[in-house]
């Protein structure tokens, strides 16, 4: 492996731990480390969805364990994000386009870590109307198929400042509503991309965790891979192109 391959595979995995520790999936950091790294727009939506799904799947099984999880806030949100998030996800952008919303993701999600860091959670608790959620759902669903972020960026800060939840539960309910959100949008990348090999999103979940050999290629970094991505018709592996 190149020690650039090794340092985003760290990068990944230090993402990954972070993340799930406050219930969230890492898909931000994801996307930053493979924007920095060159990885092709076509590459790092389905590999962040496919990692969004491995993480948070994690911490959510984690926070349901404890309790930390509500109902009555999490299936008026998912009603309306599972449809739009596998609409997202089958929508291909240019890469004018996804780099630009990726970058107000990031910097948004940069935002969010400073100004809500000491936020305290001794505010009493309201309860949201199912249409509010609804429509939040819809909204943040068609973010995450677009970009390959979960959601949770979005709907943990808003939870908090509407005061529709505590913060553990408001952890435990972002980590799942990532997890569908992820799997839709993941489904809606695969079906919109039939000539994507099925294997080609394990492969590269499991080569970024446990860096074997083929990920470089796999991901768009490295020798072998063709460096005309943004050229290649749709979302086609640009190793298939023979440039």
């Amino acid at each position: 492996m190149l020690p650039e391959d090794i340092i985003l595979t760290v990068v990944i995995l230090l993402a990954a731990m972070l993340y799930a520790a406050v219930g969230h999936a890492g898909a931000s950091g994801y996307l930053a480390a493979m924007a920095l790294a060159g990885v092709s727009p076509a590459v790092m939506k389905p590999a962040a969805l496919s990692l969004n799904i491995l993480v948070a799947l994690i911490a959510t099984t984690k926070y349901y364990r404890v309790g930390a999880f509500s109902w009555p806030l999490f299936w008026p949100l998912v009603l309306t994000s599972i449809p739009f998030a596998f609409i997202g996800g089958s929508v291909t952008l240019d890469a004018e386009i996804y780099k630009p919303l990726v970058g107000i993701v990031l910097v948004y999600a940069a935002c969010r870590a400073f100004l809500w860091a000491d936020t305290r959670s001794s505010l009493a608790i309201r309860s949201p109307r199912k249409v509010l959620l609804m429509a939040v759902g819809a909204a943040l669903g068609l973010l995450s198929g677009l970009t390959g972020v979960g959601g949770g960026i979005f709907l943990s800060p808003l939870l908090l400042f509407l005061r529709w939840a505590e913060v553990r539960v408001i952890s435990g309910t972002a980590a799942a509503f990532i997890l569908v959100n992820s799997i839709a949008g993941l489904l809606g990348v695969i079906s919109r991309v039939p000539e994507l090999p099925r294997w080609w999103v394990v492969l590269s979940v499991r080569n970024m965790a446990v860096g074997q050999p083929g990920y470089p290629e796999a991901v768009g970094i490295g020798s072998g891979y063709c460096r005309h991505q943004d050229d290649c018709p749709g979302m086609k592996p640009c190793w298939g192109c023979g440039n």
